[in-house]
């Protein structure tokens, strides 16, 4: 364990890369009672220094999709498991999806159900999305006053009874409710019309085969739910953000909207720019996710997507489950959908985007500063500047790492990364200038909060 001890008055941190929103330079960061005060060429005399030498000190990562399964189907995730893998990963801020806990998070009694369970276990910091499901229009306005960053509505079947998805005649009587607190809906944009004929053309085929599952999810289900959102965006003029981009194919018109002025943000998760659909063995669950990994030509479609900024931000949409519910070796439609990647996501990331000439100024843009701007956290977290919270990534970019399950710290040891080799180590993990991981061990205690608390 990490002896957990609060900073002295005045600490410092110094790399030769410190990686700040100007770019890449030697610094010596000065912090505060967790704050970050200063970003100077040289520590200050008086001041307790840790040099990193050479080692990368980037901003702590935030994922804004992360399915932390508490309270309710903790036996799958929970909030002590997804947050230690958070800190070990480098992520310092995750904000949890609203459906596969029990109650789901369309309320504010569910939300403080939530609060209760995380109370005393998390590692990094938290905080909650809300639900937008058919029938709760009256919670939306509540939720936004109790604290939840957002809301998030599955234009097709979420894969949890509890929370449905959300019809075209009840998103638009939730939409004025969520333009006016001013939050972002996060959108799974399928529509279920493409998916029933695509399903029906497939009838008698082997769906162990990953042909057949990536048949059954059509681009066309991404393409007509983004159109359909983007018409509602314009007449309702909400923030609107993408979650999984999956299909390249979407990139032109959401290039369109964003220049027409829409509030459109837009994600795409690490599985879609490392994996591609012909690497997947038939009977290979593991790489089951919803929608599904494409192509390596749609891989690269992604790729420049985040090269011209019409992709906005990397999220790892870490959905973790038992191990018997991926159903290994047998069939992709009775499998559960799902990737859980907390651990590996930087790691992934770095392996692909510095062999695209991508630099580490980027990884902190799409998985730390534009994450925060979505979750209105930017204040306080995203990147190295005066008056963040300290929050650092100690990450060796030239180091080698071979996957295995211990380097997986959430519950179940599953991931399509296992005995893969990537480039990129963390380190150090510091939350609020106290480190919560450190060389492979956690600290003495969680000592992690949710920022509806933090000031």
């Amino acid at each position: 364990m990490v002896p957990r001890k609060h900073p002295r008055v005045q600490e410092c941190w110094v790399s030769t890369r410190v990686v700040t929103p100007e770019g890449v330079r030697p610094a010596a960061v000065v912090v505060e009672d967790g704050v970050i005060v200063a970003v100077l060429d040289t520590a200050p005399a008086g001041t307790r220094v840790h040099d990193w030498g050479d080692d990368a000190l980037l901003p702590g990562l935030v994922d804004p999709h992360v399915h932390i399964n508490e309270p309710g189907r903790t036996e799958w995730e929970g909030f002590e498991t997804a947050t230690r893998a958070a800190a070990a990963g480098g992520f310092t801020t995750v904000v949890d999806m609203p459906l596969n806990c029990l109650p789901e998070t369309t309320t504010v009694a569910s939300l403080e159900i939530k609060r209760a369970a995380a109370a005393g276990k998390c590692w990094v910091d938290w905080a909650a999305w809300g639900g937008a499901v058919d029938g709760n229009q009256e919670h939306i306005l509540p939720l936004a006053r109790a604290g939840v960053l957002g809301y998030k509505c599955f234009l097709v079947y979420p894969g949890c009874d509890g929370f449905t998805s959300i019809d075209a005649e009840n998103l638009e009587r939730a939409l004025p409710a969520i333009a006016e607190s001013g939050l972002p809906l996060l959108v799974h944009a399928e529509l279920q019309g493409p998916i029933d004929a695509a399903c029906a053309r497939l009838h008698g085929a082997d769906w162990r085969k990953y042909a057949t599952y990536l048949a059954s999810r059509p681009d066309e289900a991404e393409l007509d739910a983004i159109a359909f959102l983007i018409g509602l965006c314009r007449k309702y003029r909400f923030k609107l953000h993408i979650v999984h981009l999956a299909t390249a194919l979407a990139l032109p018109m959401l290039r369109e909207a964003k220049a027409e002025g829409l509030p459109i943000t837009v994600e795409t998760c690490p599985h879609y720019l490392h994996l591609s659909a012909e690497e997947i063995a038939d009977g290979a669950t593991e790489f089951k996710c919803a929608p599904p990994v494409r192509s390596a030509a749609n891989r690269e479609g992604l790729w420049e997507g985040l090269r011209e900024g019409v992709i906005d931000l990397v999220a790892t949409d870490h959905s973790p489950c038992p191990p018997e519910m991926k159903k290994f070796g047998g069939r992709f439609d009775e499998a559960w959908g799902g990737i859980a990647s907390l651990s590996t996501a930087l790691s992934v990331m770095w392996t692909e985007a510095e062999a695209r000439g991508f630099s580490l100024t980027d990884i902190a843009r799409w998985m730390s500063a534009a994450p925060a701007t979505l979750a209105g956290l930017e204040s306080k977290v995203g990147a190295i500047a005066m008056g963040r919270h300290a929050n650092f990534v100690r990450f060796a970019p030239q180091s080698a790492r071979f996957i295995e399950k211990n380097c997986l710290h959430y519950r179940h040891k599953v991931s399509p990364y296992l005995g893969k080799n990537l480039r990129g180590v963390v380190k150090t993990t510091v939350l609020r200038g106290v480190p919560a991981y450190l060389d492979g061990k956690f600290a003495e205690g969680a000592a992690g909060r949710e920022y509806a608390e933090i000031t």
